[in-house]
């Protein structure tokens, strides 16, 4: 599996594993990384789809989106879930600080942060508008550290009744945060001219800074 890295001017501390949409590991991801890296964090962003399509890539036009989503059909979940978790633990070799990488994910990559974050102990969990969330709320118990989620209240894909079925999960428990912007699915994304909502975005941004901010300092 190929893992994507970016490495800081002078080097780095600690780390984030970054998650790919169902569009790949491409202009988008990258765009990202090279935020989190020019803040000072190492970022290693896996090849999620490697299994059956290497390095595939997509635009984000409609003919994109379908390709991407029949990619989706393929993947194996639980195996993807796996490769992620060891991308987690290869990062924790480029790291000096003693502290466990975060992780951080979009869309598709939303969904398997959370599940990274059950199945192994990241410092910190990002998951921006992972549609699978809802369903895996069954999982919250094995996640012990502190997670910020994302999400647009007029998402087609993801309907309210999930996001406030986080919310009540969430309840009371120390560290775990829900943003809710008002956008609709991957406002994120600079590069789709169907879905980049630029005020959420910045928003969303900011407080994604201050939650690593607090919980994967920069050393």
């Amino acid at each position: 599996m190929d893992l994507h890295v970016w490495t800081p001017t002078g080097g780095a501390s600690v780390s984030v594993l970054l998650i790919q949409e169902i569009f790949g590991v491409g202009p988008y991801i990258r765009s990202v990384a090279e935020r989190l890296a020019a803040v000072g964090y190492i970022v290693g962003a896996p090849d999620v789809f490697w299994r059956f399509a290497p390095n595939w890539q997509s635009d984000h036009t409609e003919a994109g989106l379908g390709a991407s989503m029949e990619k989706v059909q393929q993947l194996d979940v639980p195996t993807a879930i796996g490769d992620c978790v060891a991308a987690l633990h290869h990062l924790t070799t480029l790291t000096t600080a003693d502290r466990a990488p975060g992780v951080l994910g979009y869309c598709l990559g939303g969904t398997l942060a959370w599940a990274v974050a059950a199945s192994a102990e990241p410092s910190c969990c990002v998951s921006y508008y992972g549609s699978g969330v809802p369903a895996m709320l069954g999982m919250i118990d094995q996640v012990s550290c502190p997670t910020l989620f994302h999400f647009g209240n007029a998402d087609a894909f993801i309907p309210n009744e999930g996001v406030d079925a986080i919310s009540a999960a969430i309840a009371g428990r120390e560290g775990f945060v829900l943003n809710v912007e008002n956008a609709g699915h991957a406002f994120d994304n600079h590069e789709s001219e169907m879905f980049y909502n630029e005020t959420a975005a910045k928003a969303a941004w900011a407080k994604t800074m201050a939650f690593l901010g607090l919980y994967l300092p920069v050393i």
